[in-house]
């Protein structure tokens, strides 16, 4: 199958995932930040419409306060045209996946990558698979992962759910990720507050982000 037309939809508050069963608070001086997956091709099922709206607005304000900070950019980005068996098993459920070309692998504008953030090339759901980004991170001392982008229950729970079993603490931003609808977002954020993440809200993680050494977040 391709990917869906996805229909107009309102990202959930984290309110709603309260009953997070773990107390972790993020540090600036452990976190690193992941934009995952913000490409034109999964981009335009959303057409200029919410949720994508409102979770580019919260990924620009998690971007401008990362770098303030100091604190890590990580970016996922799928190449494509990609080897039928270098896609593997992918390809049975979503087809050949996007072309290599501008219009389908560039990140959108309005979150293009700066000097100084690192850009991954993504091979499966998870964005720690056959990539350095456990690397990438432990070399920075950062144990801390904030998540956002798309598309929820697909590669950033799987994503939060790698970092969990790698000791790096997620934490999922409730209303910087997009899904295929309402159900599935919902579903990911329960999910991972049950399993594998902390959810939280974009106004908690630029709190953290803003937050310097010794203070309360």
């Amino acid at each position: 199958m391709s990917l869906p037309l996805i229909p107009a939809y309102m990202p959930p508050p984290a309110a709603l995932f309260a009953d997070n069963r773990l107390a972790w608070t993020p540090e600036p001086v452990r976190l690193a930040l992941l934009v995952h997956d913000m490409q034109q091709y999964f981009c335009a099922p959303f057409g200029n419409t919410e949720p994508l709206i409102s979770v580019t607005s919260n990924i620009a304000k998690l971007l401008k306060a990362a770098r303030l900070a100091a604190v890590p950019v990580f970016y996922t980005a799928q190449k494509g045209d990609q080897f039928r068996p270098d896609r593997g098993l992918q390809a049975d459920f979503w087809g050949p996946g996007m072309r290599a070309s501008a219009g389908h692998e560039q990140i959108i504008d309005a979150l293009s990558p700066a000097g100084g953030d690192h850009v991954l090339v993504k091979h499966r759901y998870s964005a720690f698979q056959r990539s350095n980004l456990g690397e990438l991170m432990r070399a920075r001392g950062r144990d801390q992962l904030m998540i956002a982008g798309i598309y929820a229950h697909i590669g950033c729970l799987c994503t939060a759910t790698d970092a969990f079993q790698r000791d790096i603490q997620p934490f999922a931003i409730a209303d910087a990720q997009a899904d295929f609808d309402a159900d599935r977002h919902h579903m990911a954020m329960r999910w991972m507050a049950g399993c594998s993440a902390k959810v939280i809200d974009t106004d908690t993680a630029l709190t953290s982000l803003s937050a310097r050494d010794g203070d309360a977040t």
